[in-house]
């Protein structure tokens, strides 16, 4: 139970910070505060402040307009400091990662007058390496004197603006105006232009570097190690887990975790421990390795020791290129077994093969375990070789000169990286059974084998037009990664999300995450009136969207009827074909108004959306699940909400039908236990871009009857906020 003490500053933080901006408490927000409070409250502990008892995980769905923000760091961080614990905040974005850091939080610490440090913590990703920015300039003034000892994958030849913007770079971070922190460069830096200036973890020599002090990474790493509250991602969380907890972020033991938009981290989890491999590519790159290495062992004539493990790498790449060759028309003859043949034509959709279960069988496992086996070789032998190359920069006398030997390193990294995901991918195709659930959880089959991974081939264009077979493989089930590295591990959490009930329950969340039968689940009250804010409208365009031709047909006669070209419009469709046919027959004036996805970056139809409705012209953004959850429009920006269908999962989605497949076989029922859950929480997350602040009113229509034809229907309505209705 919370002490006095701590209740006091809680309430005391939060009457302080109520009166600053002259609000009114929220139901749901104090609801919130309690939940959570109550919930850390409760933690046992042992001698050493490790959890010991059954609670600590408290689940809230608080809608939007709730201020969970400051409900959760009003309750967290006081408890967290008298624990002596940290605070990890994840988000779903870098973008919100941004507000909470330089607005929310700042704003919540003036107004209580509290005293919290607080850190933002990226990947090294976007964060600019000063060994590379050096390397890149000094090719960009001399070519030949600046050239990689081994050719660098990334392809360097930008324009001399961007020579210029680095040498930009390069002042302001002597000057000490700039972090490197690409999100703070004022100018927006497209990908290509920003990778040569990046290492990950392999091509980094870490405090070996002779940059090490004026490390951009380190530095705001090193930040981290004072903050009591960091401000991460889904994605960076993720990663450290994967490698093994405690390395990018505190150790899971010392740290209280807040799940922000929570009803994203299962995907996020299973995107993060997917993997992919290219047939003809990875065998072409393996190729390369051989070549380049070959090319380059005269001019370490005096290693002997470094050139004699490069040549063990060479012949241990080519070997494994080899055997690669040899899979590739044992996959082939899966593809040619799909009722889609090869004469469809390169530009149609890619012919694939879906793996019955998840079972590629046995010819394929056992090819893959030795594939699996010579990359492993392969994996050892480059750690060996990087390890040396570290030591040799210690070594104040050795033959190659450093900037060759930081060349080499970094070269070594790229290969490390890239083979490591690729025999991840061919043992995950070796495996022959699912992993066992953790016993005492309340996942989909408590105690028993979960879900298989899901396993793939998909025949697409490699480089150059030519075809290439794509593997891919991924986990079905996320709950079995939270259970093993985090829930069983971590001091506490909390999970909160505006849509975390499917179906008047908390059931789905819970299985996908594979939360502990102890997770406190909470449902507080939301802070708008919807009934009077909103209105729900269903018409009869004439067809069903089973009739996919009929369906689209009809959205090209009714949409531009349906949308007020003088104001801001969100129309969200399900398909990208659906939606380009639209888009593709709409009258010529109504184009000018258009902003469809795809035509530019995210961020740039935002930007041009907003502007037009600054300027009192009307815009429609026309968008697919992307724009469906995690866009804000408060008030002029979207006014009418336009769902071309009920958003239910592809059916031929690998993942999906995989996870579809295990479920018929434990006689379950994957259309209500699995598609309407997920189709439940994707349409509350579109029905959500409509109403944001408290003074918003609009409309939202779903041209797609169903959802008053049907009987899952009705449960689908029953989910959404209660927008009044007409129809």
């Amino acid at each position: 139970m919370l002490d006095s003490e701590l209740k006091n500053e809680i309430q005391q933080g939060y009457r302080q910070f109520l009166d600053s901006k002259e609000l009114r408490p929220r139901l749901g927000q104090k609801q919130m505060i309690a939940a959570i409070a109550n919930a850390l409250g409760d933690i046992e502990e042992d001698e050493e402040g490790i959890r010991v008892s059954d609670n600590g995980i408290c689940v809230i769905e608080a809608g939007t307009g709730t201020g969970k923000t400051i409900a959760y760091l009003l309750a967290t961080l006081p408890i967290a400091r008298k624990l002596g614990k940290r605070v990890v905040v994840a988000t779903g974005t870098v973008a919100l990662q941004e507000q909470l850091v330089h607005r929310d939080i700042p704003a919540l610490l003036q107004s209580s007058g509290w005293d919290y440090s607080i850190s933002l913590a990226k990947g090294r990703g976007r964060y600019l390496c000063p060994l590379r920015l050096e390397q890149c300039l000094d090719a960009a003034t001399a070519k030949d004197s600046g050239a990689f000892l081994f050719e660098d994958e990334i392809t360097f030849n930008p324009a001399s603006h961007i020579i210029a913007s680095y040498r930009d770079m390069g002042d302001a971070l002597k000057k000490e105006s700039w972090s490197g922190d690409r999100d703070s460069w004022p100018e927006a830096i497209d990908d290509v232009d920003w990778r040569p200036l990046t290492v990950d973890r392999r091509q980094c020599t870490g405090r070996r570097c002779r940059y090490i002090r004026e490390c951009c990474f380190f530095k705001a790493r090193d930040e981290l190690e004072e903050s009591d509250c960091i401000v991460a991602n889904h994605d960076l969380v993720m990663a450290d887990l994967a490698l093994g907890g405690g390395v990018i972020l505190p150790a899971p033991e010392e740290t209280i975790y807040i799940f922000d938009e929570g009803h994203r981290i299962s995907a996020t989890a299973l995107n993060h421990f997917a993997g992919q491999c290219r047939l003809k590519s990875t065998m072409s790159w393996l190729g390369q390795i051989r070549k380049q290495i070959t090319g380059q062992l005269p001019l370490l004539a005096n290693t002997p020791d470094l050139a004699q493990r490069l040549e063990k790498v060479a012949n241990a790449a080519s070997s494994s290129e080899k055997l690669l060759g040899l899979s590739y028309p044992v996959f082939e003859n899966f593809l040619n077994q799909n009722d889609i043949n090869h004469q469809k034509g390169l530009g149609d959709e890619d012919i694939r093969w879906c793996f019955p279960a998840g079972d590629p069988g046995d010819e394929v496992r056992e090819l893959a375990e030795h594939i699996s086996e010579y990359l492993s070789t392969l994996v050892a032998l480059l750690d060996t070789l990087s390890n040396r190359v570290g030591e040799a920069m210690d070594e104040p006398h050795f033959p190659l000169p450093r900037v060759d030997l930081e060349q080499l390193f970094q070269q070594v990294g790229i290969w490390q990286s890239r083979m490591e995901g690729t025999q991840r991918l061919w043992q995950s195709y070796a495996q022959s059974m699912p992993i066992e659930h953790n016993k005492g959880s309340d996942n989909q089959n408590p105690g028993g084998v979960g879900p298989p991974s899901a396993r793939w081939l998909t025949l697409e264009q490699g480089v150059g037009g030519n075809l290439d077979i794509r593997l891919s493989a991924s986990p079905t089930d996320a709950g079995s990664i939270f259970q093993a590295n985090l829930w069983e591990r971590c001091y506490g959490a909390v999970m909160t999300s505006a849509t975390l009930r499917t179906l008047g329950s908390f059931d789905n969340f819970k299985k996908r995450c594979g939360l502990p039968k102890y997770a406190q689940c909470t449902a507080v009250a939301g802070a708008f009136d919807f009934a009077n804010a909103g209105v729900l409208s269903v018409p009869d365009i004439g067809v069903d969207p089973s009739d996919a031709r009929g369906h689209t047909e009809a959205l090209i006669e009714k949409i531009p009827e349906l949308i007020d070209w003088n104001e801001g419009s969100l129309v969200l469709f399900s398909s990208r074909r659906q939606m380009d046919l639209v888009c593709e027959q709409l009258p010529a004036e109504c184009l000018d108004h258009v902003l469809v996805q795809g035509q530019w970056g995210h961020q740039e139809i935002i930007r041009r959306h907003k502007e037009a409705i600054d300027q009192g012209v009307g815009s429609a953004i026309f968008g697919l699940a992307s724009f469906a959850e995690g866009m804000d429009f408060p008030g002029d920006y979207c006014r009418h909400v336009i769902i071309a269908k009920i958003p239910f999962a592809v059916p031929d989605d690998p993942v999906y039908s995989t996870l579809s497949e295990w479920l018929e076989q434990q006689g379950g029922n994957p259309f209500m236990d699995l598609m309407l859950p997920d189709a439940s929480l994707r349409l509350h997350q579109a029905c959500g871009r409509l109403i944001r602040t408290e003074t918003d009113t609009g409309r939202i229509t779903i041209l797609d009857r169903r959802i008053i034809t049907k009987r899952y229907g009705k449960q689908l309505l029953a989910d959404l906020p209660p927008f009044g209705r007409d129809f």
